[in-house]
């Protein structure tokens, strides 16, 4: 039986300005507080647009909320002149605890590579928070049946230079990029299939231990409807859900596993 605490992390993506995200926050405060939901059993984590992350910052910790929150990306640098940038100094300061790197459309319209994912994630290690490392195949890949491998080759890359006392520290969403806002949704088993290889891999580049104690998520099209289904497999450890986690309501059942 596994000791992993499931992780449920919402990324709001480009939505939501700062006002919008006090009342959001609020709103889901609400509904786990009415159903008494018990973080112990769910890990809740909001990863807003950097430009709201102080106001989450300020509502979680007025009202000691036990809602945990990160950033969506961040620089492979540490400061100086590079327009645009956000560092993990910056968000270390604003409390963050996570910080998602290598989404898909991240690597898709901002063309970031494995070596840049790994990149980042040293740095957010190094600044004591949390990476949440993106991994997953396109359709072509899907169709080709070379899912496992693609997805794998994504994992040595971004684990590369990460010694196994870090690894231990990290997250793996597992996320098929066709599945993602389409309203497709791979099935538990195909889910199961890849978060799976995944473990085995992470077993190879450190320990079973090691591998055995990472939370591996999955990302695409999670609603309150499928996440039971989803979280009855072995290897799959919680979900980074996407435009369900901007429906306070509907994002807390999916904390609750679809209750």
């Amino acid at each position: 039986m596994t000791t992993r605490t499931p992780l449920m992390a919402g990324n709001w993506k480009m939505n939501m300005d700062h006002l919008q995200a006090i009342h959001l926050i609020n709103e889901l405060a609400l509904d786990l507080q009415d159903h008494k939901h018990d973080y112990a059993t769910a890990e809740v984590v909001v990863l807003p647009p950097f430009t709201d992350i102080r106001s989450v910052q300020t509502v979680i910790d007025g009202d000691n909320l036990k809602i945990r929150y990160g950033a969506q990306d961040v620089s492979q640098h540490d400061l100086g002149a590079y327009t645009g940038e956000i560092s993990t100094a910056m968000l270390s300061k604003l409390g963050c605890s996570y910080v998602t790197v290598g989404h898909s459309e991240r690597r898709e319209y901002h063309n970031e590579s494995d070596a840049l994912v790994n990149a980042k994630a040293r740095k957010i290690l190094a600044a004591d928070m949390t990476p949440i490392i993106c991994c997953g195949e396109g359709l072509d890949v899907r169709k080709a049946g070379n899912q496992v491998s693609h997805v794998l080759a994504q994992i040595e890359g971004a684990f590369a230079n990460i010694s196994q006392a870090d690894a231990a520290r990290c997250v793996v969403a597992y996320e098929p990029i066709w599945a993602i806002g389409t309203g497709e949704v791979a099935t538990p088993g195909d889910a199961q299939e890849v978060c799976s290889a995944i473990r085995v891999k992470l077993a190879e580049l450190y320990d079973q231990a090691t591998a055995d104690g990472m939370r591996i998520l999955y990302g695409g099209s999670v609603k309150s409807s499928n996440v039971a289904e989803l979280m009855q497999e072995a290897d799959v450890d919680g979900a980074l859900v996407g435009g369900a986690s901007l429906q306070a309501e509907e994002f807390a059942k999916i904390c609750r596993l679809g209750k």
